[in-house]
C-alpha cells in the first residue's frame, strides 16, 4: 500500500528522499494536475537551489483575468463561483510575473489557447508535438516522477484510484514502466469531485508510491462554463452536421464549434425535415445542400475522441452514441467542462459509466496497436477539429503564428488527419470561421499564403467555414483553391482571386459562381434567423452555468467589445444608452455589475454603454 499524506510539503520531502534531487516531473494535461504536491515541490525548489525541478506539462489552466471594469464587475462574482477555492499553480504564475528561478524549467506541449502570448520563457520552453509522440519525450528526458489527481474508491475493502480525466499519457507511461522502458515513482493526489471512471485508469492502490489525500487539500474541480454559441460557429457546426454518416464514428476537439455541431446532429436525429429546412436556407447552393447527410441516427454513432467533452454526454443522452464496439460506445484520453458535466459522469449507474471508455492517448490518436480491431471499429469516421486560418491552397494553421508564437499546440490534430487518409471512408474535417476582427477592423481566416502551418497541403481533406464546406481531398491546386474562395467571406474574394491569378494558380477568366458570391455574415444571421425564433438553436445547448441576467450580459458585453475595436461607435452607443429607459431586465443586469446607482461619471458612461448594448444584443 502507499504512504498515505495529508500535508503536501510532507509528501513533497518524501518525493525528494525517494528520487533525489534532480526532479523530472510528469504532469498531465489540463484538469488532473496535483496541485497541492506541485506547489510544494516547487516551493521546495524554490527555497533549495541545490534541486533542480523540471516540470514537463500541458494546458496548464489559469483563472479568468479581467482586463477593465465591466469585465472585472462581471467576471469576479463567475470566478468566485466557479473557481472558488481552486489553488492556482505556482509555476504559473512564476512565468508570467518572468520570476521563476534558474534552477525549476517549465515545458509544455500544449498551450492554453493565447494564453501564452509574448510570454518569453513560456514561448521558449514550448515542445512542438503531436499528443502520442509527448510521453516518448518525457521518457528521453529522464522522467522520474509522475504525479496525478485521482478519484479514489473502497471496493471489497481493497482501496482502488481512478486516473480519471487523464488517462491520455499516464496511462502510456504506466506500460512503458511494467514493460521495463522507464523507471519512476508515481505520485497521487485525491479530489473527491473527480468521477471514478472504470477502464483501464482503474488502479489498484500498489501503483502509487504515495498517496496525498486530505479535506485541507481537496479542491473544486477547475470548471469553465459552457461559452455562448453564435450563429457563425452555429453554421459552421451545421454544415459539419451534414457530414457525419450513420453507423459512423466520430472525434470531436475542444471549443464551441463541437458543441454546435452536436447540436445539429440531435436536430437532425430528432427532427430531420426541420434540418433539411434549415440547411435549405443556409446551404450556398442545391449541389451542396443534396449532397449532405440529413436523416436520424438509425445505427449511431461510435465516439472515439482524444477529449470527452460536454457535448458527447448531450449525444449519449439523444440516442446519437450508441454504436458499440466491444460493449464501449465512447472511447476517450481526457476530459474537462463545466461543473454539470462532471455531476453527470458521476452520478452515471455503473451501466451507464461502463459504456464510457478512458484509455491512453495512444488509442485514441492512432491505429497501432490491435489496428485490425481499430479498423473494424472505426469505420465512416469524422475526425472534427478547429483551424484558425487556412490558405487557398488547403494547409492549415492551427497551432502558431508566423512569427513563431504558439498560440495553443499541435495537440492530437495531425494525429486525426493522418488517420483520416490511413482509414477507408474516413474524413478529416478542419473547421474555420472566415474572418476574425482585429483591433481596426476585419481580417481574412483564408489566406493566399502564410509563413507557418500545422497540416500541410498535401493532407488537405474537408475545411468548413459559415459559409459551406470545401471538399479539397484528391484535387489539383486550381480546383482546391476555387472551393476555398466559395467557403471565403465575399469581402474578401476578390483580393484572393488576383493573388491566385497572379500567382499563375487560376485561369484568368475564372469567377466565383454566383452562389457563393453572397458570404456576408447577413445572410447567416437570416438563414438562421427562424431557428432561433423557434428554439431550435439555443444559446446554450446544454445548459450553463451562467445565471439568467450573465446570459443577457454576455452578448452586451461582447458588442462593446467590437465597439472599442472601432471606436467611432462608441459615440453612437453613449446618446443610445443616455437617452433610453431600460425595462426590468435591463435594470437586472445593470444591477449585476453595481451600475443601477451610478456613483461617478465613469459608471454613469458605462452604465449607458451597457444600457446600449443590451438594447442592441435584443434586437439581434
Amino acid at each position: 500500500m502507499p504512504k498515505t499524506f495529508t500535508d503536501p510539503d510532507d509528501i513533497a520531502e518524501q518525493i525528494i528522499r525517494e528520487v533525489g534531487s534532480n526532479l523530472v516531473v510528469g504532469l498531465p494535461l489540463g484538469l488532473g494536475k496535483a496541485n497541492h504536491i506541485i506547489n510544494a515541490l516547487y516551493a521546495r525548489a524554490a527555497a533549495d537551489r541545490a534541486i533542480s525541478l523540471t516540470i514537463f506539462t500541458a494546458l496548464t489552466l489559469e483563472k479568468p483575468k479581467p482586463k477593465n471594469l465591466l469585465e472585472q464587475r462581471f467576471i469576479a462574482p463567475v470566478i468566485d463561483r466557479l473557481f472558488g477555492g481552486y489553488p492556482d499553480l505556482a509555476y504559473a504564475d512564476a512565468l508570467h510575473a518572468d520570476a521563476l528561478p534558474s534552477n525549476i524549467k517549465v515545458f509544455e506541449f500544449f498551450f492554453l489557447a493565447g494564453k501564452w502570448l509574448h510570454v518569453p520563457l513560456a514561448q521558449q520552453h514550448y515542445i512542438s508535438a503531436n499528443y502520442t509522440h509527448a510521453s516518448s519525450y518525457l521518457l528521453a528526458r529522464g522522467l522520474n516522477v509522475v504525479m496525478q489527481l485521482v478519484a479514489k474508491r473502497i471496493v471489497d475493502g481493497e482501496t482502488r484510484y481512478s486516473l480519471s480525466c487523464n488517462t491520455d499519457t499516464s496511462l502510456d507511461l504506466l506500460r512503458a514502466r511494467a514493460e521495463g522502458r522507464a523507471s519512476f515513482k508515481v505520485f497521487g493526489q485525491v479530489n473527491s469531485e473527480l468521477p471514478f471512471m472504470p477502464g483501464a485508469g482503474d488502479l489498484p492502490a500498489g501503483e502509487f508510491d504515495a498517496v496525498l489525500d486530505s479535506p485541507e487539500t481537496d479542491f473544486p474541480l477547475f470548471a469553465p462554463p459552457s461559452e455562448p454559441i453564435n450563429d457563425i460557429k452555429y453554421a459552421i457546426g451545421l454544415h459539419t452536421a451534414g457530414l457525419v454518416r450513420d453507423g459512423g464514428s466520430l472525434q470531436i476537439g475542444i471549443g464551441q464549434i463541437g458543441d454546435a455541431l452536436a447540436q445539429g446532429l440531435i436536430l437532425r436525429h430528432r427532427g430531420s425535415s426541420q434540418y433539411r429546412e434549415i440547411m435549405t436556407r443556409l446551404a450556398p447552393g442545391a449541389e451542396q445542400l443534396a449532397a449532405l447527410e440529413t436523416g436520424s441516427f438509425e445505427k449511431g454513432l461510435y465516439g472515439v475522441s482524444e477529449m470527452l467533452t460536454e457535448a458527447f454526454i448531450g449525444l449519449l443522452e439523444a440516442g446519437i452514441i450508441k454504436r458499440e464496439v466491444d460493449g464501449v460506445t465512447l472511447h476517450g484520453a481526457f476530459f474537462l467542462g463545466p461543473k454539470a458535466f462532471y455531476r453527470a459522469l458521476r452520478e452515471m449507474t455503473p451501466d451507464q459509466a461502463a459504456r464510457i471508455q478512458m484509455v491512453p492517448v495512444s488509442f485514441t490518436n492512432e491505429l497501432y496497436g490491435d489496428e485490425a480491431g481499430k479498423r473494424r471499429a472505426r469505420v465512416d469516421a469524422r475526425f472534427v477539429n478547429n483551424a484558425m486560418m487556412a490558405t487557398l491552397m488547403g494547409s492549415a494553421v492551427s497551432d502558431g503564428l508566423e512569427n513563431g508564437q504558439v498560440v495553443s499546440g499541435v495537440g492530437g490534430q495531425y494525429n486525426f488527419v493522418a488517420q483520416a487518409f490511413a482509414l477507408a471512408g474516413a474524413r478529416a474535417i478542419l473547421t474555420l470561421e472566415a474572418t476574425r476582427q482585429g483591433k481596426l477592423k476585419t481580417h481574412s481566416n483564408v489566406r493566399w499564403s502564410y509563413g507557418h502551418l500545422t497540416i500541410p497541403r498535401h493532407l488537405r481533406d474537408v475545411v468548413v467555414t459559415e459559409y459551406g464546406i470545401a471538399d479539397l481531398r484528391g484535387k489539383s491546386d486550381a480546383d482546391v483553391i476555387a472551393a476555398m474562395l466559395a467557403v471565403a467571406d465575399s469581402r474578401f474574394q476578390p483580393e484572393l482571386v488576383r493573388q491566385a491569378r497572379d500567382a499563375g494558380k487560376l485561369p484568368k477568366n475564372f469567377e466565383i459562381p454566383s452562389a457563393h458570391r453572397e458570404n456576408f455574415p447577413e445572410r447567416i444571421k437570416t438563414a438562421l434567423k427562424p431557428a432561433r425564433e423557434a428554439g431550435l438553436l439555443p444559446t446554450f445547448p446544454f445548459g450553463s452555468d451562467f445565471t439568467d441576467a450573465e446570459q443577457r450580459l454576455i452578448p452586451a458585453l461582447q458588442i462593446l467589445r467590437q465597439a472599442q475595436r472601432s471606436p467611432l461607435q462608441l459615440p453612437g452607443l453613449l446618446w443610445q444608452g443616455l437617452t433610453r429607459h431600460p425595462d426590468a431586465a435591463d435594470r437586472e443586469c445593470l444591477a449585476r455589475l453595481g451600475l443601477d446607482r451610478p456613483a461617478s461619471m465613469t459608471e454613469r458612461g458605462y452604465r449607458a454603454l451597457v444600457s446600449a448594448a443590451l438594447a442592441r444584443s435584443r434586437a439581434g
